[in-house]
C-alpha cells in the first residue's frame, strides 16, 4: 500500500510541472499568428498519434471499451478539451504566469466539490496546506492589478472549473474506474481533440503550421502538458485521490516561474521567495501527512 501511495505522490508531481509547461510551448506559437484553437488542434492530435502508436506498438494496449464507457470518456474529453481552451484564450488577455495562478483555484474547487457532492471527510492538516499554497501563489502573483483583465480573470476561472470537474470525476465515476489510465488518457484526448474539430467549423479555418519551429512547439505542447500530464495525473488520482493530487498541483505555477527566470529574464524577489516557500510548505505537508484509512 506504501509503494502505491509513493507512486501516486510521484505521478501528482510529474502531472504539475508537465501541465506547467504549456505556456513555454503555446505562447511562441501566438506570436507566429496561430489563434487558440488552431494551437490546441495540432496539440491534441499529435499527442493522439504520438500516444496511439506507442500504445499500440509498444505496450500493445487494447483500445476496446463498451457503449457506456465511451459515452463517458467522450463527456470527459470535452470537459478536459473545455479547460484548455479557456486557459489558452485567457493567455491572450493576460500574462500566462497570471493565468496560471488563477488556474489554481482549482484545489479549493476540488476540495469543495469532494467535501460538498461527496461527504468526502478532509483533515485540517489538508485545509491548512490548502491555505499555505493558497497564500504562496497571492504572493508569487504579487498583487499587479495593472495587468488584469476581466474577460481573462474569467477565462482562468472556468479553466479551473473545468480542470476541478475533470479530476473529481476521474475519481468517483465508477463505470470508468477499472479502466487503465494509459487507455483512459487516449480516449481523453481522442475525444477531446472533438472541441477543436467543432470550433474550427470542422478544420475548414484551421490555421497551417508554416515553420519547424511551430511544429516544434506543437510537439511539445503533445508530449509534455498533454500525454505526460494526463497520464500521470490519472494515476496520481487513482492512488493517492483528487485532492491531495490537486494541491500538489502547486508545482504548476513554480515551473513557470522557473523557466519565466531561466528563458525571459523574469527576476526573484523576497515575497517570491516567500510564495515559493509557503507552497512548497503545503506539498510538504500533504506528502507527509498520513491518510487514516
Amino acid at each position: 500500500m506504501k509503494t502505491y501511495t509513493t507512486k501516486g505522490y510521484i505521478n501528482a508531481v510529474f502531472a504539475a510541472i508537465s501541465y506547467g509547461t504549456n505556456p513555454l510551448f503555446a505562447l511562441p506559437m501566438f506570436s507566429q499568428g496561430i489563434g487558440v484553437n488552431s494551437v490546441l488542434f495540432y496539440r491534441y492530435l499529435f499527442a493522439v498519434i504520438v500516444y496511439g502508436l506507442w500504445l499500440n506498438l509498444y505496450k500493445h494496449t487494447s483500445f476496446k471499451i463498451s457503449l457506456k464507457e465511451l459515452f463517458i470518456l467522450f463527456v470527459f474529453g470535452i470537459i478536459f478539451s473545455l479547460s484548455s481552451v479557456f486557459l489558452f484564450g485567457a493567455f491572450t488577455y493576460i500574462p500566462s504566469g497570471l493565468a496560471c495562478t488563477i488556474l489554481f483555484a482549482y484545489p479549493l474547487i476540488v476540495a469543495l466539490i469532494s467535501r460538498i457532492i461527496f461527504k468526502e471527510h478532509l483533515p485540517q492538516i489538508i485545509w491548512l496546506a490548502l491555505c499555505f499554497v493558497i497564500l504562496g501563489i497571492t504572493l508569487l502573483y504579487g498583487g499587479n492589478t495593472s495587468s488584469l483583465n476581466i474577460k481573462g480573470v474569467i477565462l482562468a476561472l472556468l479553466s479551473a472549473l473545468f480542470y476541478a470537474i475533470y479530476m473529481v470525476g476521474i475519481k468517483h465515476t465508477s463505470t470508468i474506474r477499472h479502466i487503465k489510465p494509459d487507455k483512459l488518457t487516449f480516449y481523453v484526448m481522442l475525444f477531446g481533440l472533438s472541441v477543436y474539430i467543432w470550433n474550427l467549423k470542422f478544420c475548414t479555418e484551421l490555421q497551417q503550421l508554416n515553420n519547424w519551429f511551430c511544429l516544434v512547439c506543437a510537439f511539445g505542447l503533445a508530449v509534455f502538458p498533454t500525454i505526460i500530464s494526463l497520464e500521470t495525473i490519472t494515476f496520481g488520482i487513482k492512488l493517492i485521490g483528487a485532492t491531495k493530487t490537486a494541491i500538489i498541483g502547486a508545482l504548476e505555477p513554480l515551473t513557470a516561474l522557473f523557466f519565466g527566470v531561466l528563458l525571459f529574464g523574469e527576476t526573484l524577489t523576497f515575497k517570491i521567495f516567500c510564495g515559493i516557500g509557503l507552497i512548497l510548505s503545503g506539498v510538504i505537508i500533504v506528502i507527509l501527512h498520513k491518510n487514516k484509512n
